[in-house]
């Protein structure tokens, strides 16, 4: 089934991807495929099912690396910056994966209808994993690539294959952990609430004694759970969250190396462009015109 699967994905994403992209019209999904080994590269990842159907990539948030090859997908479950590179990939065999965004709210209908939910109060409360996706999984985005063509049939039957989806995640091995970090627990002191705030709040000054009052822990036992479900300190998913942002405002045009950092909470635009070359290689200004020239 992988290899029927890679073979469709490959199909329709040298027929109609842009720079290695493809969005299907029916909302959530994206199809990737690369054809050289690239650097690594920093974004801020979304909760998503990441499905490598073809090669082999690594994604790092803050000092955690994960490694997935074909048959494997990351498992994001909260909104993180972090680093990836994908280490199998070429001209004859390009990396390929499937992406299907998480909606949270779809995650809560399904894990609600459950007859044997996965438990909530478990204590690892990881943001990402990498999962082995078995036949059943592998059979949800098989149908969900069948109904590309099919606008019609596809406002009927794919928010219940969406819906598959979910429920295949949830009822895996890595179910608890994954319904934990998104829906959080009603008994326990939740930690995703600071990281959704941070998220929110990424341009303000925010003390770390805010965010654990959030969570409802101490600074210190706050500290430890952020870091262990982002892999990074407050400070440092503050500062790439930061960084990020303003890159992409400087490659939409909305704003140069100074506005954007001020548009992102800096103070200084000598620090912002220390800390920007430190995370990036690269002042603004040249690492957005590189950016820009490969773009076109």
């Amino acid at each position: 089934m992988l290899a029927a699967l890679a073979e469709r994905v490959d199909q329709l994403t040298r027929e109609r991807s842009t720079n290695g992209l493809y969005s299907p019209p029916l909302g959530g999904m994206h199809l990737l495929r690369i054809e050289a080994r690239h650097h690594a590269s920093m974004t801020i990842h979304r909760p998503a099912l990441c499905l490598v159907l073809q090669g082999a990539k690594w994604t790092m948030f803050g000092g955690r690396r994960l490694d997935y090859h074909a048959g494997q997908a990351l498992v994001t479950s909260v909104e993180m910056p972090g680093s990836s590179q994908v280490v199998g990939a070429s001209l004859d065999s390009p990396y390929l994966a499937f992406i299907f965004e998480l909606d949270p709210e779809a995650v809560r209908a399904v894990l609600q209808g459950m007859d044997k939910p996965p438990e909530l109060e478990g204590r690892r409360r990881r943001g990402s994993r990498v999962i082995d996706c078995g036949p059943p999984l592998l059979a949800g985005v098989a149908r969900s690539l069948d109904l590309i063509d099919t606008p019609d049939a596809a406002a009927v039957l794919f928010p219940g294959i969406m819906r598959e989806i979910c429920y295949w995640l949830l009822s895996g091995p890595e179910g608890g952990e994954i319904a934990r970090v998104m829906l959080g627990s009603s008994h326990a002191p939740n930690v995703i609430h600071a990281v959704h705030a941070l998220r929110e709040r990424f341009a303000e000054t925010v003390r770390v004694e805010e965010l654990a009052d959030i969570a409802r822990l101490s600074p210190s036992a706050f500290h430890r759970q952020f870091k262990a479900v982002t892999g990074m300190t407050p400070l440092q998913y503050q500062k790439q969250t930061r960084l990020l942002e303003a890159r992409t405002l400087m490659l939409s045009g909305l704003a140069n190396a100074e506005s954007a950092a001020f548009r992102v909470g800096y103070e200084s635009a000598s620090q912002f462009s220390r800390e920007y070359a430190r995370m990036f290689g690269a002042p603004p200004r040249r690492d957005i015109e590189a950016l820009s020239k490969t773009a076109a």
